[in-house]
């Protein structure tokens, strides 16, 4: 069986199918408008999230059997359209679970302690010490929407920081330690949100408008999930009118996103897609997407 690596995937990965006997060629640094022609003779495919596998790609794969997808969300594959062509989808859920979760982290201590308001400003002879005064994560509440895998690993590391943790989620419940409560009680109570849900027409824009205006004065908000849960455009009222103390970001609901009003603001942090980009992580991926392909192709 050929195996076409349509992005970036772990060298041990690819060295582990072709000891499993597959043939395996590596187009992930070929232009993405060259790979609709290429994908015609290959049974299997893998993606990360930049390959956009779409109805004009799929129409296309005249031997394809099976696509995976190394990473949690599908969104970047139209999964319906595929399985009509008979062919089958995966993903890896759990691989990357604990990077996320650590980002996020690393997002909501960043605006705790003005980290990058500190470096710029020391970098631009600036010593503000009077003026970055933080505040500490230990008793505060986050809520936490959305309370699949990412969001457990969220849980149990915020838990051990002392936080209290509230979760929305309309289709997981009695999650260990989170109190399970509606959206509008954990926008009333949360001193941080974080948000981890997928990209569906139920969840675009899940966070706009009404939902800032229920939030606490002095919110923390982090995606770490999808672009487009969050509409941007209330984000920005929300940030300007000091609404919420400051968002973290490492989704865009356009990617790479134009340079806006938002990305200038002091009060936001950002980083381009990188919640599942560790060492650790992307060899969970790769493992996971040869146990994958081994077993379809036996």
């Amino acid at each position: 069986m050929r195996v076409l690596v349509a992005d970036p995937l772990a060298p041990q990965a690819i060295q582990g199918l072709k000891e499993a006997g597959l043939e395996v060629e590596d187009l992930s640094a070929l232009p993405k408008e060259e790979l609709l022609n290429k994908v015609s003779d290959f049974d299997i495919m893998t993606v990360r999230s930049a390959t956009k596998v779409r109805s004009d790609m799929i129409d296309k794969m005249q031997n394809m059997k099976l696509i995976v997808r190394g990473g949690v969300g599908l969104d970047n594959v139209d999964v319906e359209y595929a399985k009509s062509k008979g062919i089958e989808v995966k993903n890896t859920p759990a691989a990357s679970s604990a990077s996320v979760a650590e980002l996020v982290l690393a997002h909501m201590f960043a605006l705790s302690r003005h980290i990058v308001r500190g470096t710029k400003g020391l970098s631009e002879g600036q010593w503000e010490k009077k003026k970055l005064k933080g505040i500490e994560l230990a008793g505060k509440t986050l809520g936490v929407i959305g309370l699949g895998r990412i969001g457990r690993e969220l849980i149990n590391r915020s838990r051990a920081l002392g936080m209290r943790v509230v979760g929305y989620d309309p289709y997981v419940k009695d999650v260990e330690g989170v109190e399970s409560v509606e959206l509008d009680k954990l926008l009333q109570e949360a001193d941080y949100i974080s948000v981890h849900t997928p990209l569906t027409d139920e969840t675009r824009h899940f966070i706009g408008d009404s939902e800032f205006e229920k939030m606490k004065e002095g919110v923390i908000l982090v995606n770490c999930a999808r672009g487009g849960v969050v509409d941007e455009e209330a984000l920005l009222k929300a940030l300007k009118s000091e609404k919420i103390r400051g968002a973290g970001l490492d989704v865009f609901e356009q990617e790479p996103p134009p340079q806006s009003e938002l990305l200038k603001l002091p009060n936001v942090t950002f980083t381009p897609h990188i919640g599942a980009s560790t060492k650790e992580a992307q060899a969970r991926v790769g493992a996971e997407v040869v146990n994958i392909i081994k077993e379809f192709a036996k």
